[in-house]
């Protein structure tokens, strides 16, 4: 199912077009996944590393360092979960993809537009909770129970019956990503977002201080 325009370009202009489709095909992955690697290093050096870790006073040396580090990590776990998912159908993976960024990111999105209590701790919880909650109802859904396991030390794991009866999360993981926002937000005692809401507001709507 993953080969369906190679097969065809080589129906229809034998290895010359089947050639150049590959090259195409090839040159588009390495992109997107050379491009997705730098972002998700490079977020999580100076975001997380850098601003929640080590609280602002970290050197450039060291968060290039923990880059390279995150990069390789990213790597590995991406390349074990292609060679265990390599059965799928590689659009129905992009669709599971966007269900767990809607499920990370949607709820933190909207409510910092528009609810003025929301604050730092109801988007971290949401995040949290909505990335938690969809990675583990798509391990617990038919797409991941139900494919040929890797090896026969886990083969009685996932061929057995799915937890989850739905191969895509996003209608129950965007709704837990939403609640656990609001959840973080109402059991934090931080007033200084909804001080700062009509800041926000603003700049959002005009752009004014948002050079500053």
């Amino acid at each position: 199912t993953n080969l369906a325009a190679p097969l065809l370009a080589e129906e229809l202009g034998g290895e010359i077009m089947l050639s150049f489709v590959a090259a195409i095909a090839f040159a588009t992955i390495l992109a997107v996944v050379a491009g997705l690697t730098i972002a998700s290093s490079t977020a999580f050096a100076h975001d997380i590393w850098l601003n929640v870790v080590k609280r602002g006073k970290g050197d450039e040396r060291e968060q290039v360092r923990v880059a390279r580090i995150t990069a390789a990590v990213i790597g590995a776990v991406s390349i074990v979960l292609a060679i265990a998912l390599k059965s799928l159908n590689v659009a129905f993976l992009v669709g599971l993809a966007f269900a767990v960024a809607a499920s990370a990111n949607v709820p933190s999105i909207l409510l910092t537009l528009f609810w003025k209590r929301f604050n730092s701790s109801g988007m971290i919880v949401g995040m949290v909770t909505g990335l938690v909650s969809s990675l583990v109802l798509i391990a617990l859904s038919p797409a991941v129970m139900g494919v040929d396991p890797p090896s026969a030390a886990v083969r009685h794991l996932i061929q057995a019956p799915a937890i989850f009866p739905l191969e895509n999360p996003g209608l129950l993981s965007v709704p837990l990503g939403f609640l656990g926002a609001w959840l973080g937000t109402l059991l934090s005692r931080d007033t200084s977002s909804e001080e700062k809401y009509a800041e926000l507001t603003v700049r959002a709507n005009t752009g004014l201080g948002a050079e500053v």
